[in-house]
């Protein structure tokens, strides 16, 4: 067997002594210390500075213990490849409809997302997630192939009684479906008449549903038939920059939507 392997396995098959190790990594510690640090009893902390001194992971001090250079190596080697892990975990179910050659951003960016998927009893739930979080936000910017009746509800009562300001781009496709609609095209004009709220129009496809609310970002995810099958949100900052710059590049390029523009 490949020696780098086993050795990962022997750090992995014990949540003690990556708890153990990365306590070390952070300060040297006495074993009392470790002992509250980690919740392994003494014994079984015996054994584990034991075998990470026969790797020269760890040195005795003074104080107790603390890493060598080649510890410290490992545990932070061995905490990147638990977030790589943790990363894929998130992103499993949903990676093969990501736009993910479109994304500026590491995807471990979206380590701690939210996915938030349909059911038989919830088959509304992606959407009403992306509501949730316009709901209550100071500002919020999207860029997107559809106006739903929930957002374009939400948006409209948010900048109308609670001081929202609210920056739309959508396709000329999804627009024109909100104008087919009496009930809707008039909500739509009463947004657009809002001091707080403006609305522009890309001519073109637009392949993205993405809302930027204050610091969270959010992500439809549609599959090759155009189907939902999830939202994705997430408040990293780093893709929050990239909704920024994606509503940015969408708002430069996009025509502004006028009131008396929709059509009766």
């Amino acid at each position: 067997m490949d020696l780098a392997l086993e050795e990962i396995e022997f750090l992995a098959l014990s949540p003690n002594r990556v708890a153990v190790l990365n306590a070390l990594r952070e300060s040297s510690s006495t074993r009392r210390e470790l002992e509250e640090a980690t919740g392994a009893s003494q014994p079984t902390l015996g054994r584990i500075l034991r075998d990470f001194d026969e790797r020269n992971w760890i040195t005795r001090t003074s104080d107790g213990y603390d890493v060598t250079a080649t510890g410290r190596l490992i545990a932070a080697g061995f905490t990147d490849l638990r977030k790589i892990v943790e990363t894929e975990l998130t992103l499993r179910d949903i990676v093969e409809w990501l736009p993910t050659d479109e994304m500026a951003f590491d995807l471990l960016a979206l380590r701690d997302a939210t996915i938030t998927t349909p059911s038989q009893t919830r088959p509304g739930a992606p959407v009403g997630r992306v509501t949730e979080t316009i709901r209550g936000a100071n500002r919020v910017r999207i860029v997107s192939y559809a106006f739903n009746e929930r957002s374009l509800e939400t948006v409209c009562r948010n900048v109308l009684e609670d001081d929202q300001t609210f920056e739309g781009v959508f396709s000329a496709t999804a627009i024109d479906a909100l104008a087919d609609d009496s009930t809707l095209r008039e909500r739509l004009r009463e947004l657009l008449e809002a001091d707080r709220a403006e609305i522009r129009v890309f001519d073109g496809d637009v392949p993205h549903a993405v809302t930027v609310a204050d610091d969270v970002v959010s992500l439809m995810i549609r599959d090759d038939d155009g189907v939902l099958q999830a939202a994705l949100d997430t408040d990293n900052q780093h893709v929050r920059m990239w909704g920024e710059d994606l509503h940015e590049r969408y708002w430069e390029e996009s025509d502004p939507l006028e009131a008396d523009a929709l059509e009766e």
